[in-house]
This record gives C-alpha cells, sequence and structure tokens, in this order.
C-alpha cells in the first residue's frame, strides 16, 4: 500500500514516534513477519532520514517506526558526497518520499574533529579529513556568529547541510518547488532522546 503523505504529515508521523520513544512509551510498529512479507515485492516509505553515522542515532529506533517505514542513509557528521545525492535523489523521485529529514546531534565526533582542526590548524589524516574539510564551513560561520560550542556548530552544519542538499540536487529542489517534499534540519539530544527541529526548507 503506497503511503500518500503531505509533508507536515509525514513530519507529524516522525514527531509522534519520537516523543513515544521519549516518554519510553515505543510501540515497536511495523517489525513483525507479516511486515517483512509485504515488502517483498515493494516499498512505499514516508520520509527519507539522512543522518549522522553515530551509533546512538539509530533512526527507526529514536523515532519509533518499522520495516519499510523510512529510507535511511547516513554518513559521519550526514557529510554529503555524490553517492548521499543518489541515494536522496532516488528516494523523491523514484519512492516519492514527501519528507527529508537531516539528523544531526549533540556531542557529535565528526563536528568536534573539525572544531579542533581548525581551533589548532592540525588536519587529521587519511579520508577523515575529507569528512573535516566538508564540515569547517559550517563551524567557521557558526565561530563567525560568536558560537564556539561544538553543539552549536552542529545546528550549524544540520542547517547549512539542509541548503546544501536544495542546492546542489535539481531533483530535490523541484520536488520542494512544487511542495510535494520538505527538507526539514534536526538537532538530537543524546540524553533526552529528543529530536527538535532547527530548520525547514519547503511547505511543512
Amino acid at each position: 500500500m503506497t503511503t500518500y503523505l503531505t509533508p507536515a504529515l509525514a513530519w507529524r508521523r516522525m514527531r509522534e514516534g519520537n516523543e513515544r520513544f521519549v516518554a519510553g512509551e515505543s510501540s515497536h510498529p511495523n517489525q513483525d513477519s507479516s511486515r517483512r512479507s509485504s515488502l517483498v515485492e515493494n516499498q512505499h516509505p514516508f520520509a527519507v532520514i539522512f543522518g549522522c553515522s553515530d551509533s546512538r542515532l539509530a533512526a527507526e529506533i529514536i523515532f519509533d517506526v518499522g520495516l519499510g517505514d523510512v529510507f535511511v542513509v547516513r554518513t559521519a557528521g550526514q557529510v554529503i558526497d555524490d553517492a548521499v545525492l543518489g541515494s536522496l535523489e532516488y528516494s523523491v523521485s523514484v519512492l516519492g518520499v514527501p519528507l527529508i529529514a537531516i539528523l544531526g546531534h549533540d556531542s557529535c565526533g565528526a563536528v568536534s574533529a573539525t572544531k579542533a582542526a581548525v581551533d589548532t590548524g592540525d588536519m587529521p589524516t587519511g579520508f577523515i579529513r575529507d569528512l573535516v574539510e566538508r564540515i569547517t564551513p559550517s563551524v567557521l560561520t557558526s565561530m563567525r556568529q560568536d558560537k564556539h560550542e561544538v553543539n552549536d556548530m552542529v545546528v550549524e552544519h544540520v542547517k547549512q547541510t539542509s541548503q546544501r542538499l536544495v542546492d546542489s540536487s535539481r531533483v530535490i529542489s523541484d520536488a520542494v518547488e512544487s511542495g510535494r517534499t520538505a527538507v526539514i534540519g534536526l538537532s538530537y539530544s543524546l540524553a533526552e532522546g529528543r529530536a527538535n527541529v532547527v530548520s525547514g526548507i519547503g511547505e511543512l
């Protein structure tokens, strides 16, 4: 069954699931064998979550959803690359997902590493350097706004990631302009378990 949800209704469903998780009242929907069987031929997720790879940020758990509910893309520090853009474009153009949620979190290791690199001038080696280089603009913008805490930088990075996504992808920007899809930025509290909206692009 196709889930024809507006961006606003998709976010409401995510928010209500997160509220259950915060309250310790998760219902663990769509996680049984009949749900698994019903999804063999196709999928109709109601949202795509592009989040940090952090092990404490398991998307289906913190939003209390199950199999087939959300399309999930994750990289350290929710850093965009071509594979991420392709995955998100697929979710919008092929699966018809009405909501893209960018999910960052407090005490993010990738953002902390970037802050340290900016502060000291010492860049990490290997491909971690690539992550740091992509997060650096968010850290610098936060510092220019006189916000020097890592969690402030996380919020700025979520905002910039959301905007860059729309700026980089014609598929996604067209979907947003037509009202078929919206992009929201979320900052997750590891201690509380709550995902708070920090930005939004499109009708929600």
